[in-house]
Formats: C-alpha cells, sequence, structure tokens
C-alpha cells in the first residue's frame, strides 16, 4: 500500500472508530449501500454485474474512487453470484439475466420452504434437514437429494455402509454434479473478492464489514417458514419456534465471528421482521429481541462491532434496542425518526442514515443538503454519527447522490 493510501485508510478507518466509540471524529463519516448503482452509471449491466468478476470490479472501482466514501460495500456480497446460482438452479432468487431483466435488481422469492410439521426434523439435525429437505426445495439441480436417506448412523464399518448405495443413483450423480459446477463458480467468485479487498485497500477505503450474520427470527422466516409462517407459528407453536431460533443462534454467531478472522471485525446485519407493524412490542421482546441482543453482546465479545441495518420504522423499540453495550455498535436506520433515535439511543450507540432513498431519487441536491445539514447539526451533535442513505441506492439520481457527499465532506467538520 502506497504512503498516501496507507495515511488514507488510516484516517477513514479512524473516523469510523470514533463515530463508533461515540467520540467526535475529525468530521461526519459517509458511506452508502452501493446496490446496482455501479453497474447503472460505469458501463456495465446488472446481469455482468452478477456474473462477469473482473467488470464488476472495474465498475465499482470506478465509483468508490468518484465518491470517496469512508466505508465500501463488496460487489461480492450479493452481487457476482449469478455463476453458482445458475449451476445449482437456485429458486429462492431471481436475478439480472435470470428471472428479471439484464438491467434490473434481484428479487427475492419468499415461500414456506419448512412445513410446520417439519420443526422437530430441523431442531433434531439441521444439516440432514437442510440437505435432505431445505435444499431440494430452493435449487432444482439438488432435488434429487430428497430420495437420499439420513447419513446419521454411518459412524462404523458396519453400521450404515448400505446406505451408500443412494449415493450412486444416476440423477443423485447429476446433483452432485451440479454442486462441483457451483463449486468452480464460487472459486472464481472467492479470487473476485480476494482481489477486491486488496485492491480497495491498497487505495485506501475501508469495508463496511468482513461478514454478515443477521437474527435468528429473520433467518427462519425469511428463509424457511416465510412470514406468513412464522406470524402464525408465534401463535400455534410457539415453543417449537422459540427453540429453532436457539438452534439457529450459533450458526448465525460463528457466521458474524468470521469477520474477525478476516481482518475486517465489522459485521453487517440487515434486519426484516423485527420492525413496527409486523409484531407487537411484547411479541418483540419475547420472538426477536432476546435472540438478536444476545447475538450482538457476543459478537462484541469476540471482538467485533455489530453494523445493524433496522429495516422499515422500529421508531417503538427504541428503547428496548438501547440495551446493549455502550460505544460498541453501529444502528443504521431506514424510515425510523433519527432524532428521536438520537434522544434515545444517542449515548449508547453509533447512528448511521437516513436520507430518504425517495429524496435522492425525485429531489434536487438542494433538498438533499437541507435535510443532511439537519441530519449533521442534530443527529450528528457530539459525534457519533454516520452518514447514510435510508437504503440501497440504486435509482439514486447522480447530482443528489454527490450533492450528499460533498456537503457532508464539507459540512460535516467537527470544529
Amino acid at each position: 500500500m502506497a504512503n498516501d493510501a496507507t495515511a488514507l485508510f488510516q484516517t477513514r478507518e479512524k473516523r469510523v472508530n470514533d463515530a463508533v466509540e461515540l467520540k467526535v471524529p475529525d468530521r461526519v463519516p459517509i458511506m452508502v449501500i452501493s446496490g446496482f448503482y455501479p453497474a447503472f452509471h460505469y458501463g456495465i449491466t446488472c446481469q455482468e454485474a452478477m456474473y462477469e468478476p473482473d467488470k464488476a470490479i472495474a465498475a465499482w472501482s470506478r465509483f468508490v474512487l468518484d465518491f470517496e466514501p469512508d466505508m465500501i460495500d463488496s460487489p461480492f456480497a450479493t452481487r457476482v453470484i449469478g455463476g453458482p446460482l445458475e449451476a445449482l438452479d437456485y429458486r429462492q432468487l431471481k436475478w439480472a439475466g435470470h428471472g428479471v431483466g439484464v438491467n434490473d435488481s434481484y428479487q427475492f422469492v419468499e415461500g414456506e420452504y419448512m412445513k410446520p410439521e417439519e420443526y422437530d426434523e430441523l431442531l433434531s439435525d439441521p444439516s440432514d434437514f437442510l440437505m435432505r429437505r431445505y435444499w431440494p426445495r430452493i435449487s432444482g439441480a439438488l432435488k434429487p437429494l430428497e430420495k437420499l436417506p439420513p447419513f446419521r448412523d454411518l459412524i462404523s464399518y458396519y453400521m450404515g455402509i448400505g446406505k451408500l448405495a443412494a449415493l450412486d443413483a444416476p440423477d443423485v450423480r447429476s446433483a452432485f454434479d451440479a454442486l462441483l459446477r457451483a463449486a468452480a463458480a464460487a472459486s472464481r467468485l472467492a479470487d473476485g473478492a480476494r482481489r477486491w479487498a486488496l485492491q480497495s485497500r491498497e487505495l485506501g477505503f475501508p469495508a463496511q464489514a468482513g461478514a454478515l450474520s443477521q437474527a435468528p427470527f429473520d433467518t427462519l422466516s425469511d428463509f424457511l417458514r416465510g412470514t406468513q409462517g412464522a406470524m402464525v407459528d408465534m401463535f400455534r407453536r410457539p415453543d417449537k419456534l422459540l427453540a429453532a431460533l436457539e438452534k439457529l443462534y450459533p450458526v448465525m454467531l460463528e457466521a458474524g465471528l468470521a469477520a474477525k478472522a478476516r481482518g475486517v471485525p465489522r459485521v453487517f446485519m440487515p434486519l426484516h421482521k423485527g420492525l413496527d407493524g409486523f409484531m407487537s412490542p411484547a411479541q418483540f421482546e419475547k420472538f426477536y429481541w432476546p435472540t438478536l441482543k444476545r447475538l450482538i453482546e457476543d459478537l462484541i465479545a469476540g471482538g467485533c462491532t455489530p453494523n445493524v441495518l433496522w429495516e422499515g420504522d422500529v421508531t417503538s423499540r427504541l428503547e428496548t434496542i438501547a440495551d446493549i453495550p455502550r460505544g460498541k455498535a453501529i444502528y443504521g436506520f431506514e424510515r425510523t425518526d433519527m432524532f428521536r433515535a438520537k434522544e434515545v439511543l444517542g449515548g449508547v450507540v453509533c447512528l448511521k442514515g437516513n436520507v430518504p432513498l425517495s429524496m435522492l431519487m425525485t429531489e434536487t441536491p438542494d433538498a438533499v443538503k437541507a435535510y443532511c445539514r439537519k441530519l449533521i447539526d442534530v443527529v450528528g451533535k457530539d459525534g457519533g454519527f454516520i452518514m447514510d442513505a435510508s437504503a440501497v441506492v440504486d435509482d439514486a439520481r447522480p447530482e443528489n447522490l454527490r450533492a450528499m457527499f460533498e456537503f457532508t465532506k464539507e459540512y460535516g467538520v467537527y470544529r
């Protein structure tokens, strides 16, 4: 890393860390979650961003050098994943060139991928459930795995050996062939991700996260039971639901703690189902918050900084979610009242957000600057604040995004 880039990296890292620790940095840090904005504005299609690592790196590099954020996201987190998904005939996502247009963002396909009567299977043996129930439902290429017997008794030379014959079935062999194709594509993706991480660091830009995790409730409701199923389960089978959250908890913790081993101890945690209107305060405190709070605390104890994105509006939850260690995490907000959040959380956690995406899409640079001024004056008072958009900036007007960055860097200096 050249000396100038090293100094820039250290300056930006210190700026962010000062904000996290509720200190007053030299100025308000600024970042955005890029979405497909770099594809839209730097010469590639969304389909190319989903499949071609070199083109994605080139476009995202231009974006980063153009706006110079204090933290950056990686195109390899939720883009450039088309190759492995294609090999698996993945059913839980539609992406550019595969279910949506070549210049459209991806779309999650929620469903009931775990039936209510299958809780006991998940609780008894999660790995077996994922392999023989869940994967065949979300991957067309892996559907033959549903025919396999459980292999948990394959523990000696005289127990379960005969079951291996099931792996020799032609359609099961085809599933393993698909896994090998997906593995080769994932290897190319991993190589691109390593090159991106090295290049961005050498250019002087810290990563916003080294790993992803999420609330156990979201893991279950997003990917397994679906929103409707999880909501019904709170009433009809609360004990099974709570037991499943405990079973998923160590998986989410392990995923997050990987950030420290990668040298970027921030853990990005997008949250979905705990917002106002999805569940009552009592349900939030029973089903959602306990495992999430423990996850935040255990990540902190493991040397990580939870970078939590509260999607939607959680204004009614502010007092509850204030119960975490002081100066150790980031709370980003989408539609939550940021000024109320400052009142409740300002002495507890670094706040991040929340220039409305609608404003960045439809209004003028002057309107953006006026909103940023208010955020800096109120939420940024005495530090502990990172400027960000309310959501991914795919469709932001370039002149508005530029106004957000330039104004924050000029007006957001602490004097």
